[in-house]
């Protein structure tokens, strides 16, 4: 079942998370450097006091910033600009993934919150073995799925009928894409459950 190209573009927006804000924030900050500095040479061209400083206190100030300046200063004023260079690279590049899934549907585009799959995975998880909410905790991730089943003292829960009823809980969904399931059953008991 391949979904129609406008279908596959909606699911993918709400996939992945926007860089609008971070492009609109630096773009922001670039328009706005230019434009004062532009305004200051202006002011200095026409002969009128700078704004905030000249142009030319600017270039005297980084001509002699080397010979002014600590060396562990400059290194560390250098590695600041590297970190906020690698942040906006990193903003970049990664593709952003948000916490959720897409669930196949014939007829529409459906994303459902990871955080809703996981609580309907803990639901019959804890129904195939018989325990209260506490007893149960679900994880997931775009590529995993890890349910942690807490037992009560003295009794044994079946891993094999959690992991069915896990596997057919998920099969009903089909999530796009199709996480692995880990069932680990903790040696660590639940006292008065």
């Amino acid at each position: 079942m391949n979904p129609p190209t406008y279908t596959r573009r909606l699911t993918r927006r709400e996939m992945h998370s926007s860089r609008a804000v971070a492009a609109v924030i630096t773009a922001v900050v670039i328009i706005l450097v230019l434009a004062w500095l532009g305004t200051e040479t202006i002011l200095s061209l026409l002969g009128r006091p700078p704004l905030l400083v000249s142009p030319l206190s600017i270039g005297g100030w980084v001509s002699g910033l080397p010979t002014a300046t600590v060396p562990s200063g400059l290194a560390a004023a250098g590695a600041g600009i590297a970190v906020v260079g690698l942040i906006l690279f990193l903003l970049a590049v990664l593709p952003g993934s948000r916490g959720r899934h897409v669930l196949l549907s014939e007829r529409s585009a459906v994303v459902v919150d990871d955080d809703v799959v996981a609580a309907a995975i803990s639901r019959a998880a804890r129904r195939s073995a018989s325990l209260v909410p506490e007893q149960v905790n679900t994880r997931i991730s775009r590529r995993r799925l890890e349910v942690m089943v807490y037992p009560t003292s003295g009794v044994r829960v079946d891993c094999e009928s959690i992991r069915a009823a896990v596997q057919e809980e998920l099969s009903r969904y089909a999530l796009q894409p199709a996480p692995t399931v880990k069932i680990t059953v903790s040696t660590r008991g639940a006292v008065g459950v």
